[in-house]
């Protein structure tokens, strides 16, 4: 892992480990600040991810670690501080941050998808259910629905599920029954509690759920069989999320690669189009 970057170095170290939501939030802090957490107190993690001091140090041991100066020795090692001694970067006012935050974002995903075997089997598994269930409730609503729009002019059957409430078991029951195999689900904090729920319940019906969350370390990831992570911006009073969105069209792209007919599916739908006068020129 040289080549990757410090946040995917350090989400590397966490990866696969119970961790309580408590634990989980640390770890979430510590990946978005991956040049900082390095040289961190413990005091300052801790109100970096409003915890209390102790849990950071129950944190570490969770770890393996006898504490936390151990853990951060270890974090120098597998994360250390990049661009040292470069000139004093410029002041950036409060907008032109969140745009930086985003980019920093995206460049986390650069690094994660280095690895192309999780979107591979991602966009295999999404291709081979008929239906393909899309999940996405609230602040991710916007994501599922983007995504179906687009997987439906190549995939046979797309069921976008974007309502909560009393039939969202139904639907998901209704989508197993009609021989889906596999859900994808958006999910962004805040996670609701029936995102959490229905994925649960997904798989107890024995659908294989793929996730795109906003960290390895989400409330979803227990009942994820794939997760993908993709941060969010977290510096203007709404979150952004460039970079699952991007992670979205990447998913779609693998899952393309899975469809033979893909293809033949955009060019007829382009033909469509064309013949309705669809599109202004």
């Amino acid at each position: 892992m040289s080549g990757s970057s410090p946040a995917a170095r350090l989400q590397a170290l966490f990866e696969g480990r119970r961790l309580t939501p408590t634990q989980r939030r640390i770890a979430h802090s510590m990946v978005r600040r991956a040049a900082d957490a390095p040289f961190l107190s413990s005091v300052e993690l801790a109100e970096l991810a409003g915890v209390s001091q102790p849990s950071v140090t129950r944190f570490a041991v969770a770890l393996g670690f006898d504490g936390y100066p151990a853990l951060r020795k270890q974090l120098r090692e597998v994360a250390p501080a990049e661009g040292e001694g470069e000139a004093e970067a410029p002041a950036y006012n409060e907008y032109q941050q969140a745009v930086l935050a985003e980019i920093e974002n995206l460049r986390q995903l650069v690094g994660l998808l280095a690895d192309t075997g999780p979107v591979g089997r991602a966009g295999r598994l999404l291709a081979g259910s008929r239906p393909l269930p899309v999940l996405g409730l609230r602040a991710a609503s916007s994501q599922a629905r983007g995504f179906g729009y687009f997987a439906a002019k190549v995939h046979p059957d797309v069921r976008v599920l974007d309502e909560g409430g009393s039939m969202l078991h139904d639907r998901i029951d209704a989508a197993r029954r009609a021989g889906a195999d596999a859900l994808i689900c958006f999910a962004l904090p805040r996670h609701p509690r029936e995102v959490v729920d229905a994925l649960g319940y997904a798989r107890e019906q024995g659908l294989t759920v793929v996730t795109v969350a906003d960290s390895a370390f989400a409330p979803v990831a227990e009942h994820s069989d794939l997760l993908i992570p993709a941060a969010v911006g977290t510096g203007l009073a709404f979150d952004t999320a460039c970079a699952p969105m991007l992670l979205g069209r990447v998913l779609l792209e693998a899952m393309c690669d899975g469809l033979p007919e893909a293809q033949a599916r955009l060019e007829e739908f382009d033909a469509r189009a064309a013949a309705r006068a669809l599109f202004a020129e």
